[in-house]
């Protein structure tokens, strides 16, 4: 009954115009989060892009309310709500290795729209922001409301979704486009430990003496570094030129002193996706499996971690917690952060599990590896999220979808959480369009303008249809 309006609506060039300079204002804010500061509980940069967000909803005419800058929300109107859209305005850490522009100077090339957060998730905010002005403009009556969550912690754990919930009931509808099309009904459970050994004080050379690799858990490192007390460039090049090409990382050598500084260079990617990178903590505990160390505690430590987790293993096979299942996939496993002192290290790996895991053979499996090589172990696991593909909504939604796009609908199964994993019913639902990657949480991340534009017809018919 609307398709045609809408078409019209998005397919006006002022429309392509609004859209792009809404998520280059959210963009051009660097919401990373911090340490909390007194009515700020992720720090000023999330806080500034929820004021931002907000502001963009006022001026389309849409009442908000700011729940003590945890989440903010804006409602097409006063009547009852039916849904909930749930984006989010944090981001991950910039990273290294940005060429088509500096992470937050928004920049166009070719009809995508480069800086962090443009894929993940403030291009989706301001595509259900203009969604729900179309709604509006176009007339429509509603019989219930719709409201845009924007929070403001989903990269960290999602407590600001916790936090608004907490408040206020669960909407009958809900959905979030913090993924892809056409729909996500299943999400992988997780199971992301933290690991520690100690060893006395050593002065045995050659020996490694600081180890830092990762910045974020569920981000597979792009980097990794270390130093080696008692070794030359001259002696430890050969070794990595071997390990290079095994590995495909690259390492950078500096001496200080009578240290080596290796810096170990791979591919950033998103830990639910590490097939798709090259993990830079664990190339370079492969180089330092191959060089003459000293046998002191700290070389058997890191040795132990390279058995556990040998480079190009995403799916926890050393670990003996590979597994699978027909609705859900494959178990994958991203060994994320690892420190290490002269005296001991702290690690922590992100393996998104499937249906099938459980305590006993994920969990248990896991420490009883570590066990064996001396490692102490904390962690639980949390359940996978699964919303029936006959549920009214998941049908509502994929009939959307297909209206305003040549794809089939169907339910997907990813191992990355959204920001429904906790909520009962909720669905992931958009905003990439089936093959796009937007490089998220890596280097140059981007979106397709036209797909979001296409995503906007698609949500404001989806409000139609849930609302109406």
């Amino acid at each position: 009954m609307y398709e045609e309006k809408i078409n019209a609506y998005f397919d006006a060039p002022e429309r392509r115009a609004e859209l792009v300079e809404a998520i280059s204002r959210l963009v051009r804010i660097r919401s990373v989060r911090e340490e909390p500061l007194p009515g700020m509980p992720f720090g000023p940069g999330p806080a500034a892009a929820l004021a931002e967000g907000l502001k963009l909803a006022e001026e389309l005419g849409f009442a908000t309310r700011n729940y003590d800058n945890y989440v903010g929300t804006a409602d097409l109107n006063d009547k009852e709500t039916a849904l909930h859209i749930l984006c989010h305005l944090d981001v991950v850490g910039e990273g290294t290795g940005w060429t088509v522009t500096e992470p937050y100077v928004p920049k166009e090339v070719d009809g995508m729209l480069y800086g962090r957060g443009t894929d993940d998730d403030k291009g989706p905010v301001a595509a259900v922001l203009l969604a729900m002005k179309a709604v509006k403009e176009l007339g429509v009556p509603l019989r219930r409301n719709a409201r845009l969550l924007m929070g403001t912690d989903e990269e960290s754990g999602s407590s600001d979704i916790a936090y608004y919930y907490a408040r206020e009931p669960y909407a009958p509808y809900a959905f979030s486009p913090d993924a892809e099309f056409p729909l996500i009904n299943i999400e992988k459970g997780s199971y992301k430990p933290v690991f520690t050994k100690s060893w006395p004080a050593e002065t045995a050379t050659p020996r490694v003496t600081e180890f830092r690799g990762g910045f974020r858990i569920n981000v597979l490192p792009p980097e990794a570094e270390c130093l080696v007390a008692g070794l030359s460039a001259d002696a430890a090049r050969p070794y990595c030129d071997r390990a290079a090409a095994e590995t495909g990382v690259r390492y950078e050598l500096r001496e200080e002193g009578d240290s080596l500084h290796i810096l170990c260079r791979g591919k950033g990617a998103h830990a639910s996706l590490p097939e798709e990178g090259v993990n830079a903590i664990t190339g370079l505990l492969h180089l330092l499996c191959s060089l003459p160390l000293a046998k002191v505690g700290s070389t058997a430590a890191l040795r132990a971690l390279s058995a556990l987790f040998p480079h190009g293993d995403c799916a926890g096979k050393a670990l003996g917690i590979a597994q699978s299942d027909e609705l859900s996939g494959a178990l994958t496993l991203a060994f994320s952060l690892l420190t290490v002192t002269g005296t001991g290290l702290e690690g922590q790996f992100d393996s998104r599990v499937p249906i099938c895991a459980n305590d006993e053979n994920c969990r248990t499996a896991a420490e009883a590896s570590f066990s064996k090589f001396g490692f102490s172990v904390s962690g639980e696991m949390d359940a996978p999220h699964h919303t029936p593909a006959d549920s009214p909504l998941v049908k509502a939604l994929l009939k959307c979808y297909e209206q305003y796009t040549d794809y089939k609908g169907e339910c997907l199964a990813i191992g990355g959480g959204t920001y429904v994993h906790d909520i009962p019913g909720g669905v992931a639902f958009g905003c990439c369009m089936p093959g796009f990657n937007g490089n998220m949480h890596g280097a140059d991340e981007h979106t397709c303008i036209a797909d979001q534009l296409t995503a906007a017809k698609i949500f404001t018919q989806a409000i139609i249809d849930l609302c109406g």
